[in-house]
């Protein structure tokens, strides 16, 4: 991530805690970028850069009718800027601070076979009393590690799986020969 994208993020954060707004700001900023997200014309103005700022503008005013006054300053400021194009980056971490001002720890969960919801659930559980912190987890299936997960918090990686102790077990017998 770009540092400019944490920079304006941050800005925007300090923003709706100065506003004292952190909740109507999240929802509606959330609420803009998925707009973006699903409409392909809109995002393609908005990186257009043959687009006149002011045209751009007067379309998010309209977007924005009705949003939080950090929102649409932050987004006018984005366009006066020229890196409205880079909003959806932005957006990225914005939540990324958000978690960590939150102590939020973001997790991909990966098994052999899908879990159900009441597994995965009893699964976060544990790792949240492990870590001391919330946990949001994502879900992947991987049939190659025949059993049990891996999971992914950042950087570090931890691997209970099948395939990751008969990997384990290979390298032992290869050192050992």
């Amino acid at each position: 991530m770009a540092v400019v994208h944490r920079i304006y993020a941050q800005a925007l954060l300090d923003a709706a805690h100065d506003g004292d707004s952190l909740e109507v700001v999240r929802d509606e900023f959330g609420q803009f970028a998925a707009a973006l997200r699903e409409s392909d014309e809109l995002a393609a103005l908005l990186r257009n850069p043959q687009v006149d700022s002011r045209a751009k503008g007067d379309v998010l005013e309209a977007a924005l009718a009705g949003a939080d006054e950090a929102v649409r300053n932050f987004v006018h400021l984005l366009v006066e800027k020229n890196r409205i194009g880079e909003v959806l980056e932005i957006h990225e971490e914005w939540e990324r601070l958000l978690a960590a001002e939150e102590r939020i720890l973001e997790v991909e969960l990966t098994t052999a076979v899908e879990l159900s919801d009441k597994e995965a659930a009893e699964i976060v559980k544990q790792i949240e009393a492990a870590a001391g912190r919330k946990v949001e987890a994502s879900r992947s299936v991987d049939p190659a590690l025949i059993g049990g997960l891996v999971l992914q918090a950042g950087s570090l990686r931890v691997d209970a799986s099948v395939r990751g102790r008969l990997g384990d077990l290979r390298e032992e017998l290869l050192q050992k020969s």
